[in-house]
């Protein structure tokens, strides 16, 4: 497909000197002023063949003023090779070679989207008679990733645990952990009722961990927003703490070496058969969708 006088011109244009030829494709005119000719039985312009980037349009008239015109046209069919076949971005860098110089003037234009509302871009002057462009098409979009937060979203967020015969732990010792699953992943609640070693058996200590069957992808990470509860027997006035957290892997935790003073746990939250009522509420679980890194 031919080109016309008022196909588009780039706002933005770079101009340089180079030894280096073309790339893309290079059309060299023996006989210009037999193209010339030529070319006014065929609206003024000459069209190159189609080569792997694109189609080459040369326009020889430019409203009547003398100059050489250079556009590139996207062939139709190009477009249905792409996957929706919408557009396609192309940094484009014209030629013109000069024989004093010996050597290529090139005038680089911005990305440009082609469609099939808008097939050619160009520029609309010239005056000698070795022409060439070098088209960089941006390559399809490979390597991506989609980060998303389930909360609304998420199916039965809260979690409740029972502690029982609380006053016969010891310092240092883990309950059996609580595994679960909420926002599309596996989880567990480690709970020291005497704390762990840093709490010196004075705290609570409680920590959340991503399960063991849970496997990360290099640099993949999950973020949780959790409510941590201690249940008051009575109902209310229970005492809490948020977690905020990204997690990179199964084998670390994170939560609270001293989530409450054990002072305060058997004065207040404590049932009369000497258990401890623990809930976890997650507002917030991230996920993430990726291309595979080649």
């Amino acid at each position: 497909m031919g080109a016309s006088c008022s196909a588009p011109v780039s706002s933005t244009i770079k101009k340089n000197w180079r030894d280096h030829p073309p790339s893309s494709y290079s059309l060299k005119i023996h006989n210009f002023s037999q193209l010339e000719k030529t070319t006014s039985f065929s609206g003024h312009k000459y069209q190159s063949r189609l080569f792997s980037s694109g189609d080459i349009t040369g326009n020889v008239k430019d409203n009547g003023s003398g100059f050489i015109s250079m556009y590139v046209e996207l062939d139709s069919s190009s477009l249905m090779e792409f996957k929706p076949p919408t557009e396609v971005f192309a940094e484009l860098r014209f030629f013109v070679y000069n024989k004093k110089q010996n050597k290529y003037f090139t005038k680089d234009v911005e990305i440009k989207r082609f469609d099939a509302l808008k097939m050619v871009w160009g520029l609309p002057k010239g005056n000698e008679c070795e022409f060439g462009v070098d088209v960089i098409v941006a390559p399809p979009l490979t390597n991506w990733e989609i980060l998303s937060f389930h909360d609304e979203k998420l199916s039965y967020p809260k979690v409740t645990w029972s502690v029982k015969n609380f006053s016969q732990w010891k310092e240092n010792e883990c309950s059996k952990p609580n595994s679960f699953s909420i926002g599309g992943r596996e989880w567990v609640l480690k709970l020291f009722p005497k704390g762990n070693s840093r709490a010196k058996g004075k705290y609570l200590s409680v920590f959340l961990y991503l399960a063991d069957n849970e496997t990360l992808k290099p640099d993949e990470k999950i973020f949780t927003q959790v409510v941590v509860r201690l249940l008051n027997p009575l109902g209310s006035n229970h005492v809490a703490s948020r977690l905020n957290y990204w997690h990179k892997g199964s084998n670390f935790g994170y939560g609270w070496c001293k989530f409450l003073s054990l002072d305060k746990i058997r004065k207040t939250y404590l049932d009369k058969e000497d258990t401890l009522m623990i809930e976890a509420e997650f507002e917030v679980v991230s996920a993430t969708k990726f291309s595979t890194i080649i």
